[in-house]
């Protein structure tokens, strides 16, 4: 093992820690890490604190909203002005019901990770598997930073704007709402309940935007162990097939048994990976559709008006957006992929010097691979780059909405 593996094992607990510590960390602040027989009685009762804290957080915030959005008398630009976040609110808590109700799996993946550390013998195999759990950690980091900065920044640009209305021959200054919250439900427009509201609706947004993030990341990193498996066990069938009958005795896969349990460990994984992201990818790419192409009508809609601080915030977020349905689509394309690779390679060796016996268990491997095996959207559509492309043109649909806009310089009056 390389010394930097030396380093991060004496670092941390065990390596399958390092490779899952930015998901445990990102996890726990939502009370969503899963629980196991080692979990204590505190640890369980914080984490039920924290969910009805978050979900407490959540309902504050898409309630108010769902009200405002029915009942207001405003006019259809305001009212999708007011989806475009109820939406993006909504689907999260979704998502952080699903991210707890798939907790099981969450953790029979886990676990199949950390027994993957355990049991690797050779080096040159655990600085491949070292490789690739850099790999999935940098996702993870980047996916947090990247895609909290987005919708973040719109509720700080949104908070810093403010609006002066007149109650009763009293004039007052309020700041503006990520999330419209209606009136007559709370008192948003006065002090301190505007400011209440402001910062639950900041916690919530982190909390919706981090079940997103948590899912992906964690799917980021499954997958990425489940690449450098596969990498593992291609190195490993070119040195049964290709040994001589002098090394036949010193090599250390002699039986292909080994090789067949091994890849069916991996394809145990991928089920997995594909069971946790599944129902994610279908309202993930819901919420994208919605939300890609509601920021697309905000651009073209506020284009005249050259306000560079919404349109730079309206951007940052269908980059942030972008890019989370990219790695979901990237994730599945590469696992697909990869196998496909495999296949190819036990195809590709010398397998006919091999014994008849031998033969047979390689052409049962060959088929195995040859299966799809998909990460799916609510196992309906195949998440993939043609996915993303298909994601991305939602956009485009939106151009001639510029030239027909009804609403003009008057979209603001009711």
């Amino acid at each position: 093992m390389t010394n930097k593996s030396a380093v991060v094992e004496k670092t941390f607990d065990s390596l399958g820690d390092y490779s899952l510590q930015f998901n445990r960390w990102l996890l726990i602040s939502i009370g969503a890490w899963p629980a196991s027989t080692s979990t204590s009685r505190r640890e369980r009762i914080i984490s039920f604190i924290l969910i009805a804290l978050c979900y407490g957080f959540i309902l504050f915030t898409v309630i108010p909203c769902i009200f405002h959005f029915i009942l207001e008398d405003e006019s259809i630009y305001m009212k999708l002005k007011v989806f475009g976040p109820l939406s993006h609110w909504f689907i999260g808590g979704i998502n952080y019901t699903n991210l707890l109700l798939r907790s099981n799996e969450i953790r029979d993946c886990i676990h199949h990770v950390q027994t993957d550390w355990k049991i690797v013998t050779r080096p040159e195999d655990s600085q491949v598997m070292m490789k690739y759990a850099r790999i999935g950690r940098f996702i993870a980091a980047f996916c947090a930073t990247f895609m909290q900065g987005g919708v973040l920044t719109y509720c700080v640009v949104t908070a810093f704007a403010t609006q002066t209305i007149e109650i009763a021959n009293e004039t007052r200054i309020i700041r503006m709402l990520p999330c419209a919250a209606y009136k007559n439900l709370i008192p948003v427009d006065s002090s301190p309940m505007n400011e209440i509201v402001l910062a639950t609706q900041f916690i919530s947004g982190f909390i919706v935007n981090s079940s997103a993030v948590a899912i992906i990341s964690i799917g980021a990193v499954f997958t990425a162990h489940a690449y450098g498996q596969l990498t593992v066990l291609m190195r490993w069938i070119n040195e049964f097939v290709n040994r001589s009958e002098d090394q036949k005795k010193s090599v250390e896969f002699n039986e292909i048994g080994e090789i067949v349990e091994h890849h069916l460990r991996i394809l145990s994984l991928i089920a997995g990976i594909e069971n946790v992201l599944t129902q994610f990818c279908f309202m993930e790419l819901l919420k994208s559709k919605l939300d890609i192409s509601m920021l697309g009508y905000y651009i073209l809609t506020e284009w005249a008006e050259h306000d560079i601080r919404n349109l730079t915030t309206y951007f940052m977020i269908m980059a942030s957006m972008s890019f989370n349905i990219f790695t979901v689509c990237y994730i599945g394309d590469i696992l697909t992929e990869q196998s496909k690779k495999f296949g190819d390679v036990v195809y590709m060796t010398k397998w006919y010097y091999l014994p008849n016996k031998d033969i047979f268990d390689l052409i049962l491997i060959i088929t195995r691979s040859n299966s799809a095996i998909k990460i799916t959207a609510g196992k309906i559509t195949h998440m993939s780059i043609n996915t993303f492309g298909d994601v991305s043109h939602a956009f485009t649909y939106l151009c001639p909405c510029k030239v027909f806009n009804p609403y003009g310089n008057d979209r603001y009056s009711r």
